[in-house]
């Protein structure tokens, strides 16, 4: 489960790394960031909870004191989401990635501090490939602009991602199932988007261009949503949350390639040096956490 755990935290970062096309292909459609919010929490919940009707409906149980948590939970993935789209719109869509997935750091420091993480000479240096890599992919290293608020909130988005890896292992490790996790974070989510978006605005956006506007409403919610955070919950199960949280980081590098890919974006040569330095992070994050694996089954 060890090796399938590192698979589902790679397959998460690929499709979260779709997240700038659809935000590419809606926003000139006339949604705003937190409409984008409440339709991508709104898909993904009713994804999730027609599947526990369906497969397994004690998933809905939740003790009163797991409540609290999972709205927080969800009050964080509103958070990220929001300020994510956001600073795409203030800074670029590379930017954004790179500002979120500062998320790694905090949460290895929290880790360290609270959960008691043992921290090494290896995950430092694997962060340190990865956060050099993501600028590099990005393009932040080499005179990219932005606004003293972009950058704000992009920041903001990361420090949200984290206190979201962070809540969802706490509720993991006291006995929450995974995809419970899921389902309340997304539905308050959802709650929280609507209340401070226009909701009819969405409607009246899919009734004037229900083409493309509806298949990628509900391509956000699966691809960018249901599928990575179902896979990223299920993996931290077995993986530390700082190491989990890392691991993640390879969005950056899918959503470059994808924007090579579909976009016909040229490919820097500090590009192809970011994606080498993810790739060799991403590998000494395996071996370390193989290692430690081994010596606990000894």
């Amino acid at each position: 489960m060890k090796k399938s755990a590192f698979l589902f935290i790679c397959l998460a970062g690929v499709l979260w790394g779709t997240s700038g096309i659809f935000v590419h292909y809606l926003t000139p459609l006339g949604l705003t960031s937190i409409q984008l919010s409440a339709i991508r929490g709104t898909v993904s919940f009713t994804v999730m909870a027609l599947y526990a009707l369906i497969f397994k409906r004690s998933l809905f149980k939740a003790r009163a004191k797991e409540i609290l948590l999972f709205f927080f939970i969800g009050l964080m993935l509103f958070a990220t989401a929001t300020c994510y789209y956001t600073a795409m719109t203030l800074t670029s869509v590379s930017t954004a990635v790179v500002l979120m997935y500062t998320a790694p750091v905090y949460v290895l420091i929290f880790s360290v501090l609270k959960l008691g993480e043992k921290i090494s000479i290896p995950k430092i240096a694997a962060i340190a490939f990865m956060l050099i890599g993501c600028c590099l992919v990005s393009g932040l290293i080499g005179g990219v602009r932005f606004t003293p608020l972009g950058l704000l909130i992009g920041a903001l988005s990361g420090i949200t991602y984290a206190i979201y890896n962070i809540l969802t292992k706490i509720a993991v490790e006291r006995g929450s199932d995974a995809v419970s996790v899921s389902i309340y974070g997304f539905l308050f989510m959802t709650v929280t988007a609507i209340i401070f978006c226009r909701p009819i605005g969405i409607f009246e956006v899919a009734a004037a261009h229900p083409l493309p506007a509806i298949p990628l409403m509900i391509g956000l919610g699966i691809c960018t949503f249901v599928l990575p955070y179902f896979l990223y919950t299920l993996s931290m199960k077995h993986i530390p949350a700082g190491t989990a949280s890392a691991l993640g980081i390879i969005e950056p590098m899918a959503a470059t390639l994808f924007s090579v890919i579909l976009f016909r974006e040229t490919l820097s040569v500090f590009a192809v040096i970011g994606i080498a330095l993810i790739l060799i992070a991403t590998v000494i994050l395996a071996i370390c956490s193989d290692g430690k694996t081994k010596k606990e089954t000894l």
